[in-house]
């Protein structure tokens, strides 16, 4: 009887909670410079392997609502990340580089992730980039320039989240303080659980009380700014689509009164930051993987569950087509490593073979890693480019393009660029824009998100689901 009685109170409970029309769970993935290109380039794609001229729909494309979001910030025609995470993290703009706080850098915002916490829900907040980076820092730090990365892993224990994760902190101890208490070690002290790469112990998981998901210390011995791209990925790598399943168990374990779960997509930008064609589309892919981890859990709990997908900011001014009419995507498949991988390839090659280092070897592998010669036409004054970097490389003397995130030697930024005009997609730049991003949702309160809004008003409608009325909802459906 007494159980009986139990079940019929959670039951009420539950029911009160659909009846007042509170989405229980809400993911909120970003997907770092996704501007509405970047989502046309990984379906195109996607039909161009399939031999068609049209589309095939992602997951998260083809949520029921759809919104365009333009992205200016307080004080900027184009907005960084901190401003635009900041946007989307708070529903207030801000000055860019500044965290989550005023444009003059003097009063914190709070931002719905922290909402979200004072209403008795479980936050977690996860990237592909490292976790003090600016979008993922925009939900629980406040600090009035972006690069102050110690700061912002202290400001992390302050929040008092429940679960973290991305590749690792880029400044986990202090650079004029060496005596103070490294980061990693004052988490572990205040009562988080860190685990690494895929190596998860479930008994250990289901005692932690707070949860810090890191990669490998073999991955961030390599690169610790983020995870791999999904281009360069090993099977051992850690994964967005894999930090939100464990995200989703831990948040459910620990508070039975629901989660609010922010996701970036971070290294969608860093690829656009380098005119990476074939790296942006398999990271927007990529974060579709991860979204269709919450799909699934929302099949599970559709009348409790929302999805909202968006962006910060469109970045490089991604164009389908050049002027031909035509497009060619599918050439895109025979880029197999990102040009930012490509560079330490071919410098690892270069150390390794020495002498037989020769321009024949360098033509097999740009075969097998870019399809040119085999599969892609090459030009005469494209082969001489090529070769000239590979020269350069043997002598010493090898230069590159820098962007953002990466440096790239000649010639992989010279074999990136040649695959991108072959395949006819074209770049504007290697900073941001202010196109359009979209908003895509699903589940309770995405009826919200229509029509054309600021990036501001997806914080709100998506704070607004998680307190709104059955009421509300029925008059603004009607």
């Amino acid at each position: 009887m007494k159980r009986f009685s139990s079940l019929l109170i959670i039951l009420c409970l539950t029911l009160s909670v659909v009846a007042q029309g509170k989405a229980k769970y809400i993911f909120y993935f970003i997907g770092d410079g996704m501007g509405v290109n970047q989502v046309n380039a990984a379906e195109t794609y996607l039909a161009a392997l399939e031999g068609r001229i049209g589309i095939t729909p992602m997951a998260f494309a083809s949520f029921p609502n759809v919104a365009l979001v333009h992205t200016e910030s307080a004080t900027n025609g184009v907005t960084d990340s901190a401003a635009g995470g900041t946007a989307l993290a708070t529903g207030e703009k801000t000055k860019n580089g500044v965290v989550s706080m005023t444009p003059d850098g003097q009063t914190s915002i709070a931002s719905i992730a922290s909402a979200a916490k004072a209403q008795g829900m479980a936050v977690g907040v996860a990237t592909s980039v490292s976790i003090d980076h600016a979008t993922p820092a925009s939900f629980y730090a406040h600090e009035s320039y972006r690069g102050n990365y110690h700061r912002i892993g202290h400001d992390l224990l302050e929040a008092k989240f429940d679960f973290y994760a991305g590749s690792a902190f880029l400044q986990p101890t202090h650079k004029d303080c060496p005596n103070e208490v490294p980061l990693y070690q004052l988490y572990e002290n205040a009562g988080y659980t860190i685990t690494k790469g895929l190596d998860f112990n479930e008994k250990k998981l289901k005692k932690a009380k707070r949860l810090m998901m890191l990669q490998s210390d073999e991955a961030n011995a390599f690169d610790n700014t983020a995870l791999p791209y999904a281009i360069d990925r090993c099977e051992t790598d850690l994964t967005l689509a894999t930090i939100v399943s464990q995200g989703i168990d831990f948040l459910m374990h620990n508070n039975k009164d629901g989660f609010f779960f922010a996701i970036e997509g971070g290294k969608i930008d860093w690829a656009c930051h380098a005119n990476d064609a074939a790296a942006v589309i398999q990271e927007t892919l990529d974060l579709d993987d991860a979204v269709k981890v919450a799909l699934e859990f929302y099949k599970q709990h559709p009348d409790e569950t929302l999805i909202v997908v968006t962006a910060d900011h469109e970045t490089g001014g991604m164009s389908l087509g050049t002027g031909a009419y035509e497009l060619r995507l599918h050439l895109l498949q025979h880029q197999k490593m990102s040009a930012w991988k490509y560079t330490k390839h071919i410098s690892q090659l270069h150390t390794t073979l020495g002498d037989a280092f020769t321009w024949d070897v360098v033509k097999k592998d740009l075969t097998e890693n870019f399809g040119f010669w085999e599969h892609i036409a090459i030009s005469e004054r494209q082969e001489a480019r090529l070769k000239k970097a590979y020269e350069a490389i043997v002598a010493g003397k090898a230069e590159g393009n820098k962007s953002l995130y990466s440096q790239e030697d000649a010639l992989a930024s010279a074999a990136k660029e040649i695959i991108n005009r072959a395949a006819l997609v074209g770049w504007i730049s290697g900073g941001h824009s202010n196109g359009y991003v979209p908003a895509f949702a699903i589940g309770v309160g995405a009826e919200q998100f229509s029509g054309r809004i600021d990036n501001t008003e997806v914080a709100k409608r998506t704070r607004k689901a998680f307190t709104l009325t059955q009421e509300e909802r029925n008059a603004r459906v009607n």
